[in-house]
C-alpha cells in the first residue's frame, strides 16, 4: 500500500484493499480533522479539500459535496441560520459521540476487555461479582450464589447414594468480591505553551480525555470522571465540550486546578479517588486573596512551587494520589515534578505525546484493580 505523509502529520494510502464505503473512509479522516480544528466544521472541510486535491480521496462517483450531504442526512451536522441571514454548518451530539468512540478505539483499541468493569475490593463473601472460586456455604451467603451442581456432588460424596440428602454443610457457593467505585478527576493544562514550539499538545490531551470518558461510561459506568482545565484559573468542562477545547493566552495556575480537583473529590462518597494531571509546563501563576494574579514565567518561582507542594501534601492526607503526566522534557521541570510527586507519594510519567493515552489507560486500570484497604 502506497503511504505518504501530509502536512498534518497523518498518513494516507490508497483504498484499493479497503472494504469501507466512500463515506466511511472520508468520515474517518473528518473525525480527526474536526478534533484538530476544535469543532470548526468549515476549517475541517478546508483541510479535507486540500487533502483530497493532493491525495485523490474522492472521484466522480463520490465527491466531497456528496460527503457533506451524507453528513447532513445521517445527522452528523446541522445547518444554523445566522442573524445576517447566512447559514453555517455545525457538528451535532452524534458527531461528538463518534469522535469520543474514535478516540477510544485509537488509544485503547488493542487492550483486551477484562470483566464487567467495576473495582474489586479485597473482601470476599457477600458480594456482587463472581470470582470463579468455590468455597463452603457461610451464614449470610445469598441463595443465588449457591452452585447447585457442586453442592449435589458434595452431598453424594458426604452421604452416598443410598442415604442421599442435601444439608447446609453440603452447600458450595461461588465466591464473590464486593464492587467498589472509583472517582477520577482529569486535569488538562490549557496554558499557551500547549501550542508553542511548533507542537500541538492540546489535541492529544483532548483525545485522551475523550477516550477516558468513553471508556468509563461504557465499561465502568459506576465510576465517575470529572474533567477540569486550568490556565490562569481552573474550571470544569463537560465531556461534550471536549472536541471544542482550545488553548488560551494563559499562564499555568496548577494550584487552582488542584484546589478544584480536591473540592470535586471531597463531594464523592467513593473510597477510591485519584487525580490525573496532563501538563507541559511549570506552574507560573497564582490567584491572590484580593482576586489579582501573581504571575512569573521566569524559571521556577519559589512562592508558586511551594504552594504546589503544599497542595500535593494536602491531597496525600485526603488519600488522593496524583499521577502527573509531564509532556515536556526540561530537566528543571522534571525536578519540580519529582518533588511534587514525593510530597503526594503519587506517580509521575515523563513522556512525549506518543503513548500518552496508553500510559493513562494502564495507570487507570492499575488503580482500578487495587483493593480497598
Amino acid at each position: 500500500m502506497n503511504k505518504k505523509r501530509s502536512r498534518t502529520g497523518f498518513k494516507f494510502s490508497s483504498y484499493e484493499d479497503e472494504v469501507k464505503s466512500p463515506f466511511d473512509k472520508l468520515f474517518d479522516i473528518f473525525k480527526e480533522l474536526i478534533t484538530h480544528t476544535s469543532g470548526d466544521f468549515d476549517e475541517a472541510m478546508d483541510w479535507l479539500k486540500s487533502l483530497d486535491k493532493e491525495y485523490k480521496l474522492t472521484d466522480e462517483n463520490y465527491t466531497l459535496d456528496d460527503f457533506v450531504e451524507d453528513l447532513k442526512k445521517k445527522g452528523y451536522i446541522r445547518e444554523e441560520i445566522k442573524p445576517d441571514g447566512t447559514s453555517n454548518s455545525n457538528i451535532t451530539a452524534k458527531t461528538e459521540r463518534a469522535i469520543r468512540k474514535n478516540a477510544l478505539n485509537q488509544i485503547f483499541g488493542k487492550i483486551k476487555k477484562n470483566g464487567s468493569g467495576n473495582h474489586k475490593s479485597k473482601f470476599s463473601g457477600i458480594g456482587d461479582e463472581q470470582t470463579g472460586d468455590l468455597r463452603n456455604f457461610q451464614f449470610g451467603d445469598g441463595l443465588d450464589n449457591i452452585s447447585i451442581t457442586e453442592s449435589l456432588k458434595n452431598a453424594q460424596i458426604n452421604h452416598g447414594y443410598d442415604n442421599f440428602k442435601l444439608t447446609e454443610n453440603d452447600l458450595i457457593v461461588e465466591d464473590t468480591h464486593h464492587k467498589a467505585q472509583m472517582s477520577t478527576v482529569l486535569m488538562i493544562d490549557i496554558s499557551h505553551s500547549m501550542i508553542l514550539y511548533g507542537e500541538d499538545r492540546i489535541t492529544p490531551a483532548k483525545k485522551v480525555a475523550m477516550a477516558l470518558a468513553e471508556l468509563i461510561t461504557t465499561r465502568y459506568p459506576k465510576d465517575t470522571l470529572d474533567i477540569l482545565v486550568f490556565g490562569n484559573d481552573a474550571w470544569t468542562i463537560k465531556v461534550k465540550d471536549l472536541p471544542y477545547l482550545q488553548v488560551g493566552p494563559y499562564h499555568t495556575n496548577t494550584v487552582a486546578g488542584l484546589e478544584l480537583a480536591m473540592d470535586l473529590l471531597r463531594r464523592k462518597r467513593n473510597t477510591n479517588k485519584n487525580i490525573f494531571m496532563i501538563t507541559d509546563g511549570k506552574p507560573s501563576c497564582l490567584r491572590l486573596p484580593d482576586g489579582s494574579y501573581y504571575k512569573n514565567s521566569n524559571g521556577l518561582d519559589r512562592h508558586i512551587v511551594e504552594k504546589c507542594y503544599n497542595m500535593a501534601a494536602q491531597a496525600r492526607k485526603l488519600h488522593i494520589p496524583i499521577t502527573t503526566f509531564m509532556i515536556a522534557q526540561d530537566p528543571y521541570l522534571q525536578s519540580f515534578v519529582e518533588k511534587f510527586t514525593e510530597s503526594n507519594r503519587g506517580k509521575a510519567f515523563y513522556t512525549g505525546l506518543q503513548g500518552l493515552g496508553e500510559m493513562i489507560f494502564h495507570d487507570y486500570e492499575s488503580n482500578r484493580k487495587k483493593r480497598i484497604r
